[in-house]
């Protein structure tokens, strides 16, 4: 085994615990760590993979937009109502161990059908040919033309839901409230 190869596999192994641990975490605090951590992981799994411009999109967009949010609509919770809320009930608990098997069933069945693949032999790697800036820089020019509105409208978006968080999360009855 290569050492790119062996890197490629730890990564996918961190990648998948730190999935695991997103719906094993009582705690959403640390399910979102765990989330960003496998966000990480899938950058880090782009990067072997010589795809660095996903890579870029995947740390930037995921593991740091999505995950403010994420945040802001945590600060939003009243833990302590919450977590009772959702560890109580036998049929919950049926759910919760049903999705956890069907979980269990699509990885395996994705590392079998994966397993069957890595013996084919592929002749040339199409992300090695070119340098990819081309398509970069066509991107680059498209989204700062043409849809510089809609680029800069989802901006202030994000930008009043951040601000609509944290409002929130501070007035009456709201979990952080003074």
């Amino acid at each position: 085994m290569t050492a790119d190869a062996f890197l490629f596999w730890f990564l996918a192994i961190v990648t998948l615990g730190s999935g695991l641990m997103v719906i094993l975490q009582k705690n959403p605090i640390y399910s979102a760590l765990s989330l960003a951590m496998t966000m990480v992981g899938m950058a880090a799994l782009f990067v072997t993979l010589n795809a660095f411009f996903i890579a870029g999109v995947q740390l930037i967009v995921y593991a740091g937009a999505v995950m403010v949010l994420f945040t802001m609509v945590i600060m939003l919770f009243d833990l302590k109502q919450d977590i009772q809320a959702f560890t109580r009930g036998k049929l919950s608990g049926i759910l919760k161990i049903a999705s956890v098997g069907l979980l269990a069933g699509l990885v395996v069945g994705a590392i079998a059908m994966s397993v069957g693949l890595l013996t084919e032999k592929t002749t040339d790697n199409p992300v090695l040919v070119g340098n990819g800036m081309e398509t970069t820089k066509a991107l680059g020019q498209i989204l700062y033309t043409k849809y510089i509105f809609g680029f800069e409208a989802l901006g202030v978006l994000l930008l009043v839901i951040a601000v609509g968080a944290v409002a929130l999360s501070r007035s009456k009855g709201g979990t952080h409230e003074r």
